[in-house]
């Protein structure tokens, strides 16, 4: 259940109430694909560093080791010994992106694993089952994910199938979540949005979604080669037609300038591989914008990441220290970087939600981007 708080302009501060706990919104959910974030971080580093919800992806873990096993072994809550939420996402997502791979038909997608080749077929029951046997606290319609610069007809034909899919993937849940063996009966679907850069199919496809109630909806098929530009026009479009009364997901997006831009324009929840993987290769955020570590300047520099930062990183090393591991390629190092960027992600999510109650946000979003400009 969705508890709108406060709006400021457009900008959503809500409570989303699942099983698994409350999730204060807008959210960045840290990208977890495999069971664990990129960067030997723990789920105990997770709980030090304000992560309120763990993603993980159906398709990953369906090819290694078995959504079966993960079932067998309790679901993903007790694998990887995370009490909090998790969303998985439905797997459509990597099944796209192998393209040279796949084959899609009406029941569903053919393609070869990108492990060991082995033929796998998944389809909107086959999404839902996996995600269940997972037991997550949130599961993804399975949906087709066209290329956001692929022609009109494609997109038209492209996201009628994702619709129909959906109507799938409801009846499948309902199914699932009423079966006596079922880890997780409230497991909850949320449905995506398609439509590449057409205002015109975005808008149609969310009043048609909308209309089949589900617990939330995401924005999909977006930063994936669309302009900045283009991605905020078509969010600033679609958002007015999903309920306000549920979670808006932009899925795969983004920088913290992007984060800001969209929770202006009604979204709050998010995910994205950036802090992890900008983290793994000496990227690190600041409230003065991205840092190379690995730049010689840093050699001698005995300053943290960024002074008065409260992660893990900032309250004990040096940024000479961090370059250092990460030149000697030490794990450490990466490790340590990634817990600064996900803490720095969670914190400026805190720093929203505060500034969306006090009734400032656009004053927030001006100044934190202006201080991403101003360089370290």
């Amino acid at each position: 259940m969705y508890k709108l708080i406060k709006k400021d302009g457009a900008a959503k501060r809500g409570e989303f109430h699942t099983v698994h706990g409350v999730i204060q919104t807008p959210v960045f959910m840290n990208v977890g694909t495999a069971a664990a974030i990129k960067g030997a971080v723990s789920t105990e580093d997770l709980q030090q560093i304000k992560t309120q919800v763990e993603l993980s992806n159906t398709y990953h873990l369906h090819v290694r080791p078995g959504d079966k096993i993960v079932k067998q072994l309790g679901g993903l809550h007790k694998f990887m010994v995370w009490d909090k939420p998790i969303l998985t996402d439905s797997g459509g997502f990597q099944v796209f992106s192998l393209a040279g791979l796949r084959k899609i038909k009406e029941e569903g997608v053919y393609f070869n694993s990108h492990v060991d080749g082995r033929k796998i077929f998944m389809g909107p029951e086959e999404s839902m089952q996996i995600q269940s046997n997972l037991a997550s606290t949130i599961a993804m319609a399975f949906d087709e994910c066209p290329p956001a610069l692929a022609d009109r007809r494609y997109i038209i034909n492209s996201v009628e199938r994702t619709t129909r899919w959906l109507e799938r993937c409801k009846t499948e849940m309902a199914r699932l979540n009423s079966l006596e063996d079922t880890i997780n009966k409230q497991q909850m679907l949320f449905g995506i949005n398609q439509g590449g850069i057409n205002e015109d199919i975005r808008i149609e496809h969310a009043k048609r979604i909308t209309d089949m109630d589900l617990d939330g909806y995401a924005i999909g098929g977006l930063a994936v080669g669309e302009s900045h530009e283009d991605m905020y026009r078509i969010i600033e479009a679609t958002v007015p037609h999903l309920p306000v009364d549920k979670p808006t997901y932009l899925m795969g997006v983004g920088t913290p300038a992007n984060i800001l831009e969209a929770v202006d324009r009604g979204v709050d929840f998010f995910d994205c591989v950036y802090p992890s993987r900008n983290g793994r290769h000496g990227h690190v955020y600041t409230n003065k914008g991205k840092i190379n570590l690995f730049n010689a300047k840093y050699e001698t520099d005995s300053e943290p990441i960024e002074a008065g930062c409260g992660c893990p990183a900032c309250q004990k090393y040096s940024r000479a220290y961090i370059r250092h591991l990460l030149k000697a390629k030490e794990m450490l190092g990466m490790r340590l970087c990634v817990l600064h960027n996900l803490y720095f992600y969670n914190t400026m999510m805190e720093e929203i939600r505060e500034a969306i109650e006090q009734g400032r946000y656009k004053e927030y979003k001006n100044a934190k981007l202006e201080g991403f400009k101003s360089g370290n």
